[in-house]
């Protein structure tokens, strides 16, 4: 069929045709952002879902949700080894230029400039000719310490929108990048921003052991936040982000080929779309039958080698490979430590270490104490590809 007609869009972040499946979850969002609009309380809410289940697209969606409510938003994304001053300065800027700029709340959005110029002096982040025409504010934001420091900031603009009566929404993905002193003085700040009832949400994502890693940052962010859990599509949610952009782009599709599809993405979105795309050009003609989607596996699979797992494969070192790997051989997990590492030859403190480094990584998480699992669906399937001949090297 016509490729440029194709509804499917396999890509990182990139909006599927149909947002299906998160109804709920938009809806319980939705209510947050109102409420606070209202000068009501609402948690904020970090999404927790393992690689290819769509958190990245729902971010960007709660951020148009919340512009569309009068929000000004900062969209951040927390890669390894940055730290959160620099990612936040230049987004909040952004923030406090648009509120100063409304004669209401123009000494309090000053006010907050100046806390935030501190703030970037403290940490030492340089930001284009951001300290021309900012006057300082002595002594805020500007201990050096970034638990006092950012919860200082953060209450400054929450004021300034406050004044504006215009709320803020702090949404960063990857949040489990973030090292323990900078998660750690985000939740202190969030918490002070909910007990002085500051209209500033923050929408975080990130993998599932994010939970956990907040909840030894701070022991209250578990009443803090919302955890709600990303996961693969049911039946229906299958249907409606397959078969209705389908019929959207005028073509039909089989109901053998549907459940083809669904059972070897296991409902995963990312995935879906890459079967979806690959079908549709495969098939010669309407209706996608269960014949197209058995011939776009094999395109489906080379795709998704090529970048959503090779991608991340790349980035280990070769024991760490060979810990996954041994992994594989134990299935999709989750696996006690102990049976990795004697699969893979070693003593379980020899495999400590480099499972710590996978977990700091993203690439695997703990469901539970002593369990391990991977955070990338059907990730062992890739490591058989990726590694056919691999033996176990041993101590």
């Amino acid at each position: 069929m016509d490729p440029v007609a194709n509804p499917f869009a396999p890509g990182a972040g990139s909006r599927p045709p149909a947002l299906a499946g998160r109804d709920v979850l938009l809806a319980t969002v939705s209510i947050a952002l109102r409420r606070v609009r209202a000068g009501r309380h609402a948690k904020s809410m970090m999404l927790l879902g393992l690689r290819g289940v769509g958190k990245t697209v729902l971010l960007t969606r709660i951020d148009e949700l919340a512009e569309s409510l009068g929000y000004l938003t900062a969209v951040i994304e927390a890669p390894e080894e940055r730290r959160l001053a620099g990612l936040l300065v230049p987004k909040l800027r952004r923030i406090l230029y648009r509120i100063s700029g409304r004669e209401k709340a123009r000494v309090v959005g000053n006010h907050a400039l100046g806390a935030l110029r501190n703030f970037a002096s403290a940490f030492k982040v340089s930001y284009a000719d951001f300290e021309v025409g900012v006057t300082p504010e002595p002594g805020l934001a500007a201990s050096g310490d970034l638990e006092t420091d950012l919860t200082d900031l953060l209450v400054a603009i929450g004021e300034a929108a406050r004044a504006a009566d215009q709320p803020a929404t702090l949404l960063i993905d990857e949040v489990q990048y973030l090292n323990d002193e900078d998660l750690r003085a985000l939740i202190v700040a969030l918490h002070r921003i909910s007990q002085k009832a500051l209209p500033l949400l923050m929408f975080g994502a990130g993998l599932p052991q994010l939970a956990a890693l907040s909840g030894e940052a701070k022991s209250y962010s578990e009443r803090l936040f919302g955890f709600p859990g990303i996961g693969p599509l049911d039946k229906n949610a299958i249907n409606d982000a397959v078969r209705v952009p389908i019929e959207d782009a005028g073509a039909e599709i089989t109901d053998d080929a549907l459940a083809e599809i669904a059972e070897r993405t296991e409902g995963y979105p990312y995935f879906l779309q890459e079967w979806g795309a690959h079908s549709w050009d495969v098939a010669p003609s309407s209706p996608v039958d269960l014949q197209d989607v058995l011939s776009a596996s094999s395109r489906a699979i080379k795709a998704l080698d090529a970048s959503f797992f090779r991608v991340r494969f790349d980035r280990l070192t070769p024991r760490e490979q060979d810990y996954l790997r041994a992994m594989a051989e134990l299935g999709p997990g989750p696996h006690r430590s102990g049976a990795v590492a004697a699969k893979l030859g070693v003593a379980v403190t020899s495999a400590g270490p480099l499972r710590t480094g996978l977990i700091r990584k993203g690439m695997i998480w703990s469901p539970s104490h002593g369990d391990t699992a991977f955070t990338v669906p059907m990730f062992d399937q890739y490591l058989f590809r990726a590694m056919p001949d691999w033996h176990p090297a041993g101590d």
